[in-house]
C-alpha cells in the first residue's frame, strides 16, 4: 500500500509495476476472504490507459475475476458492471476456459438478481458443455453436476409460466437429474403435486442466502414459489 501511494503521482510511468503490486495485494486480500478489497484493488489496475498493449484475454480475465470477487461479497450490481465489460470483449478468439468462466459468472449474477428462469437456462447449458466447446479442456463431472443442480434449484424457484413448465419437463427427462438430492422436489414441481413441509425444509437447507432473502411482504422467494405451486397442485386435486 505504501508503494502504491508513492507511485500514484507517476502512475503513467510505472503502470506495469503498479499492476504487479495490485495483483499481489489483491491475492492477499482474497486469501483473507476480504472479497470487496480484493475486487477494488484489481479494479484499480489501469486496463484502458493506452500506455500498454494488453491482450483481450488479459482484460477479460481481470474483469471476470473482479466480477467473481464481487459476487462472493453479494454485490451483484458491481459484479454485473464488470461482467458486462468482459462481454464487450468476448469473441471466439478468447481463451475457451475464460469464456466458460464468463458464462458461469453471468449465470450466477442472474441467480443473484432473482432472474431464476434465465439463470436456470444458462446453468443447464453449462451442465452440457463438452471438450469440443473448450478446445480440448476437460470439465470435471462434478462441475457439470453442480451446474445441473443450480439449474434445477433456479427452475424450482422461478415464477410459474409456460416457459418454466417446458423447462421443468426438459430437466425431468434428463436422466442425470434423478441422481440429484433435489430430484423429489423437481418431480413434484413438474407433476404439479403438493409439496409437504419436510420436503420444503430439506430443499431450503440447500439454498444460498440470496435465495432465502425476504421479499417486500415478509415472505421469501421459496415461500412464494411453494405457495404458488401448492395452490396449483391443490387445484388439480379438487
Amino acid at each position: 500500500i505504501y508503494a502504491l501511494d508513492k507511485l500514484q503521482p507517476r502512475i503513467v510511468s510505472f503502470e506495469e509495476q503498479v499492476t504487479v503490486i495490485r495483483e499481489r495485494l489483491a491475492g492477499i486480500y482474497e486469501a483473507e476472504e476480504d472479497w470487496a478489497m480484493a475486487a477494488k484493488t484489481l479494479a484499480a489496475i489501469p486496463l484502458d490507459s493506452g500506455n500498454r498493449v494488453l491482450t483481450d484475454d488479459y482484460k477479460v480475465e481481470k474483469y471476470v475475476h473482479i466480477a467473481q470477487l464481487y459476487l462472493e461479497d453479494d454485490e451483484s450490481v458491481q459484479a454485473e458492471a464488470y461482467i458486462n465489460r468482459a462481454s464487450l470483449l468476448m469473441s471466439s478468439d478468447i481463451d475457451a476456459s475464460l469464456r466458460l468462466r464468463h458464462k458461469v459468472c453471468y449465470a450466477r449474477i442472474l441467480d443473484s438478481k432473482r432472474k431464476f428462469l434465465e439463470a436456470a437456462l444458462r446453468f443447464y447449458q453449462l451442465s452440457q458443455v463438452d471438450e469440443g466447446e473448450l478446445a480440448g479442456h476437460r470439465v470435471d463431472d462434478a462441475e457439470l453436476m453442480q451446474a445441473l443442480t443450480c439449474a434445477v434449484t433456479c427452475a424450482i424457484l422461478a415464477p410459474a409460466g409456460p416457459q418454466r413448465s417446458r423447462f421443468l419437463a426438459t430437466l425431468y427427462k434428463d436422466e442425470r437429474c434423478a441422481r440429484l438430492p433435489s430430484f423429489s422436489v423437481l418431480e413434484k414441481t413438474f407433476m404439479e403435486r403438493v409439496l409437504d413441509k419436510e420436503e420444503v425444509s430439506t430443499f431450503a437447507a440447500t439454498l444460498m442466502p440470496h435465495q432465502m432473502a425476504k421479499l417486500e411482504d415478509g415472505s421469501t422467494v421459496l415461500d412464494r414459489a411453494v405457495i404458488e405451486h401448492n395452490m396449483l397442485g391443490a387445484s388439480r386435486i379438487y
